[in-house]
């Protein structure tokens, strides 16, 4: 390799032992970050030049050993064993050394260039625990150890001068020697690799995993040696390197006491009990909600006031130009109120990230997890299933590319599946709206209550999919329960803002363009521009589905074109709403009064607006997570029938709440 070359480096380590974090501390990407294993689902690459040299960095998904179960395993085993990846940076959770070694020693058996980054140093000053950083290296071979703090941004450089000097250093690859049986069969192996397929990397690692019947090993390079591969090895070297690690944490690691581990336990008797753990889960998301609208009421304010200042300029400025009406209503009426509406709702999408951020960084999402095991585990699933369906809080995409976490296929379909029905921040607007003009005394609790309606019908279905497919058993979880930790300011601003710009981006380009798109249908009909909105594309098309809604109490023509604007994005269904009934700064006090004097000329009432919530929380998902469905699935058939039953699901239960709440 050239010196001036880039030098590609590989971070690979355990789930939640700070790669991503320590990965944005060196290249400033901002990728998410959250103390709960399973957020990193694909590779991510970033470039850091030190002292001129540059190289790129490759963030992997976490892993516990180079032996692949699930998709993320597989990525990360795949990335690693490229011949481009010059360097591999094996970062390691301090605190916890000897759980972590075990992958470092699978990463030695390679014979790349192996850096150990010792992350988390920080924690174990304050547990009181000492690491032997100049023994730690000799046993392991002659590795560069470097102690960092991906949070306090410490040890970075010198990790960056390891990486430069030591890239084209090749790594022993005995480090660890196996008992004489087992030695003997890696060598006689290893020479009828040779034979077979000259030129083999890896050997002595291709040996041990042939050993162990490695699935992938086993078909990539086949051998017919039945005296020597009589049996699965496995297990005795499992053993072999975790007795080695043990006396290498016994010659390295100087423990003296931890307050903090105390602390963890006493609060996870209460966070993880078995019978208490729901309610409380439950009662935080509640909180969350509360705070959501509490405090992002009192903040929209000053985008109302900001908003109608906009309004109002924008129209004299139109007038003094003498601008034709149309085009002011296009402006005004069409990309203004429809966008500008949408932002409104900005304070309170802050205020819900903000929450779930500080919930993932402090460590407590990873025991949300752990709780629903018990509850996952009785409809067919493990708790692991549950991290990607709280991703859905946030947004549907990332959560059905989280689904790689799990090891089987056909759980990975059956989360899938669920996903959808967990109410992501993109329906939030339409929470507000409806629950704000309807229920104005309770509107948290009634926005809270889709969120829980949401994640009911999904361990429902569930449920119902486990008992068709009989004979099909939850895995038992195995997770890593981090300690808890206060939230990292850094971190959780990337988070927020990462979300924050996600909805800014989709308030000028999706929503903006729906806008307009709804502006033209509402403006034009068969015979050209209409100054009657009943005579308009969007009157013909709505009036089509009106019968078919109208038992559902949605039986108004522009709740029908809302809501198929809102396949867009489900953002888009609110600033439809805002220009099908003509209402400027929606998300304000006149706003909302405007749009309920308008409903109420129609009947509409509380119970239709309840209808309307459950119809859009339950409902087709967005344009962006049918496509992503249909990548993660690999089926057109699987995404169809999810899109069909999601829109008759949506509507059987739009129906009995608005038929039973009549009556009612």
């Amino acid at each position: 390799m050239k010196k001036d070359d880039k030098i590609r480096v590989a971070f690979v380590g355990n789930p939640n032992c700070g790669k991503t974090t320590l990965f944005n501390a060196l290249t400033g990407a901002n990728l998410k970050v959250a103390n709960w294993p399973g957020v990193t689902v694909e590779r991510k690459e970033g470039q850091v030049s030190y002292k001129g040299q540059k190289m790129i960095l490759v963030d992997l998904p976490g892993i516990y050993s180079l032996t692949s179960y699930s998709i993320e395993e597989k990525v990360s085993r795949r990335c690693v064993m490229e011949e481009e990846v010059d360097v591999i940076v094996n970062v390691v959770d301090a605190s916890s050394l000897e759980r972590n070694l075990y992958l470092t020693m699978q990463l030695l058996e390679l014979g790349k260039p192996v850096i150990l980054a010792l992350n988390m140093m920080d924690v174990v000053r304050e547990r009181g625990m000492e690491i032997d950083t100049h023994r730690l290296p000799e046993i392991l071979g002659g590795i560069p150890v470097v102690p960092v703090s991906a949070r306090k941004r410490t040890g970075l450089n010198v990790l960056l001068h390891a990486v430069k000097h030591h890239y084209e250093e090749n790594q022993c690859e005995k480090v660890i020697t196996y008992p004489k049986e087992l030695e003997e069969k890696i060598c006689l192996l290893e020479t009828l690799l040779k034979k077979k397929y000259p030129g083999i990397p890896y050997l002595r690692w291709t040996a041990i995993k042939l050993l162990e019947s490695d699935e992938e090993t086993v078909n990539e390079y086949p051998l017919q040696a039945p005296d020597i591969l009589d049996r699965s090895y496995e297990k005795e070297i499992i053993n072999c390197k975790y007795n080695y690690i043990e006396e290498v944490v016994k010659e390295v690691l100087f423990y003296k006491h931890s307050k903090k581990e105390g602390k963890t336990d006493a609060v996870d008797k209460v966070l993880t009990h078995r019978v208490w753990g729901v309610p409380v889960f439950l009662g935080i998301m509640a909180l969350v909600f509360f705070l959501t609208f509490t405090i992002g009421d009192l903040l929209k304010g000053f985008f109302e006031v900001g908003l109608d200042a906009l309004l109002a300029g924008t129209t004299s400025l139109l007038e003094n130009m003498h601008t034709a009406d149309w085009l002011i209503s296009l402006v005004v009426d069409g990309a203004i109120a429809g966008v500008g509406g949408i932002l409104t709702f900005l304070p309170n999408i802050f205020i819900l990230f903000l929450a779930l951020g500080i919930l993932e960084d402090s460590g407590y999402m990873s025991r949300v997890a752990y709780v629903m095991d018990g509850i996952m585990g009785k409809v067919g699933l493990s708790g692991k299933a549950f991290l990607p369906m709280v991703l859905g809080f946030g947004c549907t995409v990332p959560a059905v590319m989280a689904t790689r976490t799990l090891e089987k296929e056909e759980d990975r379909k059956r989360t899938i599946f669920l996903t959808p029905f967990m109410s992501c921040s993109a329906r939030l607007p339409i929470y507000v709206m409806f629950s704000s003009i309807f229920f104005p005394d309770y509107p948290a609790v009634v926005a809270f209550s889709m969120y829980a309606l949401g994640l009911v019908i999904a361990i429902l279905l569930a449920l119902i999919i486990g008992k068709i497919k009989k004979g099909d058993s939850a895995g038992t979880l195995l997770m890593e329960l981090p300690e808890y930790k206060m939230p990292n300011a850094r971190t959780i601003a990337i988070y927020v803002w990462e979300k924050v710009k996600d909805y800014l981006s989709k308030a000028g380009t999706t929503i903006f363009i729906a806008s307009i798109i709804i502006w033209f249908v509402l403006n034009f009909g068969i015979h050209g521009m209409v100054t009657d909105v009943s005579e308009s594309f969007g009157a013909m098309l709505g009036h089509v589905l009106v019968p078919v809604l109208a038992p559902a109490g949605l039986g108004l023509w522009q709740v029908a074109v809302a809501l198929i604007a809102g396949l867009s994005a489900k953002e888009v269904v609110v600033s439809s709403m805002s220009v099908l009934f003509g209402i400027t700064n929606i998300n304000s006090v006149a706003g909302m009064t405007g749009m309920s004097a308008a409903l109420a000329k129609y009947g509409f009432g509380p119970v239709n607006a309840y209808a309307m919530m459950v119809f859009c929380l339950l409902y087709t998902p967005c344009a962006a997570t049918v496509a992503t469905i249909r990548k993660e699935s690999n089926s057109w058939k699987f995404t169809a029938f999810m899109v069909l039953f999601q829109l008759i699901l949506a509507y059987v239960c739009a129906l009995v709440v608005y038929q039973v709440g009549s009556l009612l």
